[in-house]
């Protein structure tokens, strides 16, 4: 790319524009480096031989500007190419380089496809060996153009001649598959020839009808088909077309998987591996029988909005270690959420055991925090010479891991650990002088990643994975600094909306199983219920995506609605079943509810603090009506909270540092009472020795609560701390991920007996988002960072931080370090066409336009006198 033009178009929230599922995909450009600001625009769009140019159209527009042209078709392909006019340029821009959009199939009367299984007898009861299917045909002239569209009842991997299709795994992830089920667009015409062809795909359980769920899980929690549902559409030199879709023509049988479950594991028999299976004519695959034929209606088959799951690292043991019984002990240095690939030879029949877990406890695998997730997978060798193996339709959360039965010597050549997430674009990184605290962040963002699993969840390598809406609303602040996780937190939000219940009910976790009898019938919940209105909230601040919060509205609304008629006339919410400030570490192992807060205290306070989002969010929609009585509604709950929980000496009803937290950050109190609320929460952290005292409610919060009222040195004493509770004390034993609660490992070493005792779980590292804006000192003042703030409050011994955002509209960090002679100097960096405001302590703002500046305190000090 040429530094005089605009980078490329993108096209909504996703990596790239084969298959999108809107005929008018939106538009985002940054502009060419050091140009400042644009001015207006020009788009050109080329399609099927004809050229369309909007002219230039004035204006500072470049983030998800409105497609220009007429929909896209089904199919269609379209060339974008975008340039500029910048302040003080005389003519404009090059073009940028071209971005290609190609729309998926629209119509539901686009496919053809019907969904196709093994044909044999199953019972839906017991676990069941997974099916291939396959067919064979022929293409006759040479072909210019092939699209694959594929998803499946269960999971798939598709093979094309013997090729694999795309590297996802996991496809097409879960949603709430009644209404939605993902598929994906391939261009496999790489994979095709003159001649015979043959599309054969793996199949398994999946989400679909996979055991899944607490108290030994539930299975066919969808259906108990399991099915490929493709449609390969191959394009001629000639211009005609053939389409070879899933139907009764497709053979299917069983293959070298013996058993596959997300939880349990996979069992792989190398013996019945054949790697021409989807290579060879069907005279040789006597074996094969028809297929079962099933049903989907196809207008719940829905383009993706992000990216897939994918391998994104590759990992070598750090440490082998062989027991006594000739089993190894591997230890991969960091918990991780993936699977190991293997390289073997060994004689037929040798059967290779591996197993999973996060710690170790006296030496051996601590299997009990995995509950009935077995995470055990086994390969039987063939004898046939050296095999590289892999699972397919699993994965586990672990860093060590057991390996039983290898034949010969074990090295770190054989084995790998292979990284799977959401293949999200990292944007966000943040270090400081502290090691410790540097740590704590890697290990915030290795828990997003193991989590970011097509959904959020709430840990990896137990029998949960759940997308819990409490812990994601927590946690997006920071997700959405560190990744762009738009595009698979729009979809998410998506199916939230599709599970809420008539009522408004927002359920405990998306997509919704069953879950008794704590989780099932769906109650309505302070905290994970307002997930419907905060997270689209943060969306749109990060993101800049106006359609974010219009596309969640109506189910923000409704929750907003659902909890003012819970609550009243008095507008107080203390009735109902509550999850109060889940995990304060003062709650026993077994009552993880039973904290210090009053839950009904968090409730309204959660109450009053969504009506005003709600509010935020009509008023940006141009809701005026609603904005104006959403205000009211919160200040009438803000209102009923000081009555209730606020007494006469300034004190609250329950004097823990969540409440005060709560009150404080959610702008609950009259200024007197904030001053007052922000000393003894103050008071109360030091007279725990800035020990952590708070849940997941009061743990997001605490920090910026101190900070906005005085007490910046206390926060900093509750950052730093390394005594139980506290965030640095899992780092000190050795932590490289957030655990679910503050003492999973207990000082004297031994594991939390709770029944949720996660290694690996996101929740409470929220404490990032502070680190980014209070430490590292960014933060966005509009939607997008289309302005930002530079203020870094330095403390707690802290001499330097750097952060680091890709924001949308461009590269934006902060770089500060203090002095022994008490100077403080910053270098920030503003994208084009951003502007800023930097922050220092004692001096006065100063305005930054874009680009990179360096600035000085006592150089604004003398300026300023």
């Amino acid at each position: 790319m040429s530094t005089s033009q605009p980078a490329p178009v993108s096209f909504e929230h996703l990596p790239d524009g084969l298959g999108i599922g809107t005929a008018t995909p939106r538009l985002t450009w940054k502009l060419p480096p050091g140009t400042g600001s644009q001015q207006a625009y020009e788009v050109r769009l080329e399609r099927s031989g004809r050229e369309h140019s909007t002219g230039r159209i004035e204006g500072s527009d470049q983030l998800l500007v409105p497609w220009p042209g007429e929909p896209l078709a089904s199919r269609e392909s379209v060339t974008v190419r975008v340039r500029v006019w910048t302040a003080g340029a005389a003519a404009p821009s090059a073009w940028s380089e071209p971005s290609v959009v190609e729309a998926g199939l629209l119509d539901p009367a686009d496919w053809s496809a019907i969904p196709v299984g093994g044909g044999w007898a199953e019972d839906p009861a017991a676990e069941r060996q997974p099916a291939r299917v396959r067919k064979d045909f022929d293409l006759d002239r040479p072909i210019t153009r092939a699209r694959l569209y594929v998803t499946a009842h269960g999971l798939y991997e598709v093979e094309i001649n013997g090729l694999r299709v795309g590297s996802e795994i996991l496809a097409p992830g879960w949603t709430v598959y009644p209404h939605r089920l993902r598929y994906r667009t391939h261009d496999v015409t790489a994979h095709l020839a003159t001649g015979t062809n043959v599309i054969g795909a793996w199949l398994g359980d999946g989400w679909y009808r996979g055991k899944y769920g607490f108290d030994g899980g539930t299975r066919n929690i969808y259906g108990t088909d399991q099915a490929l549902i493709a449609q390969l559409e191959v394009t001629y030199d000639d211009g005609t077309t053939v389409v070879i879709a899933t139907d009764a023509t497709w053979t299917a049988a069983t293959g070298p998987i013996a058993s596959s479950g997300l939880y349990e594991g996979e069992h792989f028999d190398a013996r019945l591996d054949d790697p021409y299976w989807a290579t060879r004519t069907p005279e040789q695959y006597t074996e094969w029988t028809p297929v079962r034929l099933g049903n989907r209606n196809p207008r719940t088959l829905v383009a993706p909005q992000g990216p897939p799951v994918r391998c994104t690292q590759e990992m070598a043991p750090v440490a082998i270690t062989r027991t006594a019984d000739g089993r190894h002990l591997l230890d991969f240095g960091q918990n991780l959420v993936g699977r190991l690939r293997l390289t073997a030879d060994g004689p037929v029949g040798t059967t290779i055991t591996v197993r999973h877990a996060e710690v170790l406890q006296d030496g051996e695998l601590a299997t009990q925090p995995l509950r009935e997730a077995y995470s055990t997978d086994t390969l039987i060798l063939s004898g046939r010479g050296p095999y590289t193996w892999e699972p397919r339709f699993t994965l586990h959360g672990f860093r060590y891991a057991e390996i039983s039965g290898w034949p010969g010597e074990l090295t770190q050549e054989s084995v790998t650990a292979r990284v799977y997430h959401t293949d999200m674009r990292r944007t966000g990184w943040f270090e400081c002088s502290d090691p410790l605290i540097n740590r704590l962040h890697d290990n915030v963002v290795w828990s997003m990643r193991g989590n970011f699993v097509d959904i959020p969840t709430d840990c990896p390598q137990r029998d949960e994975r759940l997308g819990w809406t409490g812990d994601l609303q927590v946690f997006a602040p920071t997700a959405s600094f560190l990744y762009d996780c738009a595009g698979m937190l729009d979809s998410w939000l998506t199916d939230v909306a599709l599970e809420q219940l008539p009522d408004g009910t927002i359920p405990w976790y998306v997509p919704v199983i069953p879950g008794k009898p704590m989780w099932t019938p769906i109650q309505p919940g302070a905290a994970w219920g307002d997930v419907a209105t905060l997270t689209p909230w943060t969306l749109y601040r990060r993101f800049g995506d106006l359609q974010i919060l219009r596309r969640n509205y109506a189910m923000a609304k409704a929750w907003v609605d659902l909890v003012e008629r819970l609550a009243g006339p008095d507008r107080l919410w203390d009735t109902g079943f509550q999850l109060g400030d889940w995990l304060d570490p003062a709650a026993p192992p077994d009552d993880p509810a039973a904290g210090c807060t009053d839950r009904y205290l968090v409730a309204t306070g959660y109450f009053a603090y969504s009506a005003r989002h709600l509010s935020l969010a009509a008023a940006e929609l141009g809701m005026e009506q609603d904005a104006e009585r959403y205000a009211a509604l919160a200040a009438e709950v803000a209102a009923a909270f000081r009555r209730r929980y606020v007494l006469p000496v300034g004190r609250m009803t329950s004097d823990s540092p969540t409440a005060y937290a709560l009150g404080i950050a959610f702008d609950l109190l009259t200024e007197p009472q904030r001053r007052a609320a922000g000393d003894r929460l103050a008071e109360l952290v030091l007279a725990d020795e800035a020990r952590i005292a708070t849940g997941f409610v009061g743990t997001p919060v605490i920090c910026d609560a101190l900070t906005d009222t005085g007490h910046l040195d206390v926060a900093y004493r509750l950052l730093t701390q390394t005594e139980c509770p506290s965030w640095l004390y899992p780092v000190t034993q050795g932590a490289t991920t957030i655990w679910e609660r503050w003492d999973s490992l207990r000082p004297d070493g031994t594991l939390n007996p709770g029944g949720m005792t996660s290694f690996n779980h996101y929740a409470l590292g929220a404490v990032a988002d502070w680190l980014h804006r209070v430490v590292g000192g960014m933060a966005e003042s509009m939607p997008g960072y289309r302005q930002l703030v530079f203020q870094p409050r330095p403390g707690g011994g802290i001499t330097w931080a750097r952060t680091r955002h890709e924001t949308p509209y461009g590269a934006a960090g902060s770089s500060w370090e203090t002095t022994a002679d008490g100077r403080m100097r910053i270098h920030v960096v503003v994208p084009d066409g951003c502007s800023g405001v930097v922050r220092l302590p004692g001096c006065p703002p100063v305005h930054v336009e874009p680009g990179e500046h360096e600035l000085d305190s006592w150089e604004l000090l003398e300026k300023s006198a």
